[in-house]
């Protein structure tokens, strides 16, 4: 009987637990990755970023308020503008000590991830890759976003750390 008793007791004690952790807890790796390759036909960089679902709707939540819900249809203008501008502020791109204009594409939904998609104005050939990425650094302090820069074939990859942002690569 007091077996019993320990056992209900126990069970009891974790639920009461878990009801006061934080979603934080359940999550506890914030990492994203981005991905700039240099399309030599277009001439243009192809730039995908791959996030958790939830840490981009809190995000643009925390940085534009409201709600924001990927995996449902009547968010999706909202998104759209909200990423159009979440981009432009937290991606920046330099190429031979000259800033690139990066166009915001679009988004896809992956069952717990988004992929956000942009597209660099075109370039020759680069020498010298520089970029500030800082994708959820208004969220998370131990946020990490791992780039990899890859042109004609020749990946560089590093891993950035909140508050670190940018990184530049000699090609």
């Amino acid at each position: 009987m007091s077996r019993k008793f320990f056992f209900g007791f126990l069970v009891l004690v974790t639920i009461v637990f878990q009801s006061f952790v934080s979603d934080e807890a359940v999550h506890p790796y914030h990492v994203g990755s981005v991905e700039i390759n240099y399309n030599s036909k277009s001439r243009t960089f192809e730039v995908t970023g791959r996030f958790f679902l939830d840490d981009m709707e809190n995000g643009l939540g925390k940085k534009y308020g409201g709600a924001f819900h990927f995996n449902d249809e009547q968010y999706k203008a909202k998104l759209n503008d909200a990423l159009q501008k979440y981009c432009s502020e937290y991606f920046k791109l330099k190429v031979d000590n000259k800033f690139l204009k990066v166009n915001y594409i679009g988004y896809e939904e992956d069952q717990e991830s988004v992929n956000v998609f942009l597209e660099s104005e075109s370039v020759p050939t680069p020498k010298k890759v520089e970029t500030a990425v800082s994708f959820l650094y208004n969220l998370f302090d131990d946020q990490i976003n791992i780039v990899h820069i890859i042109v004609n074939g020749e990946r560089r990859s590093e891993k950035l750390t909140y508050p670190n942002r940018y990184l530049y690569k000699q090609f």
